[in-house]
């Protein structure tokens, strides 16, 4: 962590980096019992309720994260609506799951996943891996070239990690911007044209990066910025989720009785590394239709041999 400049009652102030939230009160959240980070939630919820003077929505993907949000923002608002996104990645188990809720106002992307990665490239790895190899390739900042590719303070801030520089090599574009295409640019058109504001089930135990932006911001709820929302499930953990679905005998989607643990979209690429089995290997079984069009329709399974090969200690099952 970056060296202490400066202390107050409520505010953290480092070197290069402010956090409104410190790192050891954060853990201190983190392992709170499951009734207390529902109240919690329910007060970062109110809060967010009475800023947006109820004009709300819960962002639902059919997971069990927004399934777990949906239920305690209605349980307080039974009115607010939940908005699903179909990408058209989607598993049917989650389309179906979807269905069965009310008041769910479906969207569309104006992209498919195929247009995505034929303009602009793969999503491979992660998030943060795709887009410095992308910016690495195709930027006209040299001082972010050399962020992504040297890092930045004694820390190395930024840097593109040795292990992935291989990437720079592929024989395929790869890129981060299909989350935005498929999800965020809808997203941001349908608060557009209705002045709601979202609600969101992401959380900090899911990536570092969503962790720092936490302490940043301070809590759940973000209403100083351009697009202000909030993320009530921010200091839950995986087993808070389904210790909140077995309490209330929640109902939730099937495709989670099949052996994967994570949804989102079918063909992404991002974390199969670090997945036991993995997505694809459990797709080929359980959607084999959906597989074989993954691999050969979209080229996955060149893409997937050509990582296999080229990288160091590294090898994805398909």
């Amino acid at each position: 962590m970056s060296r202490l400049i400066l202390k107050s009652t409520n505010r953290l102030v480092l070197k290069k980096r402010e956090f409104l939230i410190s790192p050891e009160k954060y853990k201190e959240l983190i392992h709170l019992p499951l009734e207390e980070k529902i109240r919690k939630a329910e007060v970062a919820i109110q809060e967010f309720h009475n800023f947006a003077n109820g004009k709300i929505y819960v962002a639902f993907s059919g997971g069990k994260d927004s399934t777990v949000l949906l239920d305690i923002v209605r349980s307080l608002y039974e009115e607010v609506p939940g908005v699903f996104i179909n990408t058209g990645l989607e598993y049917p188990e989650i389309i179906k799951f979807v269905n069965s809720k009310e008041n769910i106002t479906h969207i569309k992307p104006k992209l498919k996943f195929q247009d995505v990665i034929e303009q602009y490239g793969y999503p491979v790895i992660s998030k943060e891996v795709s887009r410095s190899v992308f910016q690495i390739l195709t930027s006209k900042s040299e001082k972010l070239i050399h962020k992504r590719l040297h890092g930045v303070g004694i820390y190395k801030n930024g840097k593109l990690s040795e292990k992935w520089k291989y990437l720079l090599n592929a024989p395929f574009k790869i890129n981060d911007i299909c989350c935005y295409k498929l999800k965020k640019d809808p997203a941001k058109r349908f608060e557009k044209e209705t002045k709601l504001f979202p609600i969101i089930g992401t959380m900090t135990s899911d990536s570092s990066f969503r962790e720092q932006n936490y302490l940043k911001h301070g809590g759940c709820n973000i209403l100083n910025n351009k697009r202000p929302l909030s993320k009530p499930l921010s200091i839950w953990t995986e087993n808070d989720i389904w210790n909140y679905i077995k309490k209330y005998n929640l109902p939730y989607s099937t495709i989670y009785d099949k052996g994967y643990y994570r949804t989102g979209c079918m063909f992404c690429a991002f974390g199969v590394h670090l997945e036991s089995p993995n997505k694809f290997e459990l797709m080929e079984y359980t959607h084999p239709q959906h597989y074989k069009f993954c691999m050969e329709k979209l080229g996955l399974r060149k893409v997937l041999e050509w990582i296999n090969e080229n990288g160091k200690n590294i090898h994805i099952p398909f």
